[in-house]
């Protein structure tokens, strides 16, 4: 595990047009619908969609990450509207053994908040409130062969390609890019 230190602390985080905070038990209605769609479960894991019990298994495990390592996967809240857009946020990429220790920083987006620039305004400010907060050294983000949009993103933040690998697992080819804080 990466030398970090952290309060815990999950204050919110806003952008112009953003709220990234902590999980709340009435967002699995408005995540169950994002982890339903086929084009944004593409590129997870197997690439099969969940059904509502699956989502609640995973935000129950995003809250457990905050509660265990003191930082984790931040909902995405529309200002304006108040609409669950997806996450970003960092995570610790175990299913990726070979780069361990690391933490990585990702994000998904439901199909109708795409093309907006949310992701890099989300994870620009996840990057920024990293390196106020926590004493980490380094991010990854891990870009499956394919998924151009995420990988524009990384590319966003200043982040350089390291290496191409396999995830175990699922046999996908995955490019590891990195950044130092």
């Amino acid at each position: 595990m990466p030398d970090l230190t952290s309060s815990g602390d999950a204050t919110p985080v806003e952008t112009a047009r953003l709220l990234l905070r902590r999980w709340r038990s009435d967002d699995l209605d408005g995540f169950a619908v994002i982890t339903a769609q086929p084009e944004v479960m593409r590129y997870i894991n197997d690439g099969r969609t969940l059904d509502r019990a699956a989502t609640a298994q995973r935000l129950a495990a995003y809250r457990r990450h905050w509660d265990e390592h003191g930082f984790g996967l931040y909902a995405v809240e529309l200002k304006e509207t108040g609409e669950l857009a997806g996450f970003t946020g960092l995570a610790v990429p175990a299913f990726l053994p070979e780069i361990m220790p690391a933490v990585e920083i990702g994000w998904r987006l439901g199909r109708a908040f795409w093309g907006r620039g949310l992701a890099t305004e989300a994870a620009r400010a996840v990057v920024a409130r990293t390196r106020a907060e926590l004493a980490l050294r380094r991010l990854v983000s891990i870009h499956v062969v394919g998924n151009e949009a995420s990988a524009r993103v990384m590319v966003k933040l200043g982040m350089s390609l390291e290496r191409e690998t396999v995830q175990p697992g699922t046999g996908r080819r995955v490019r590891v890019y990195a950044m130092d804080l």
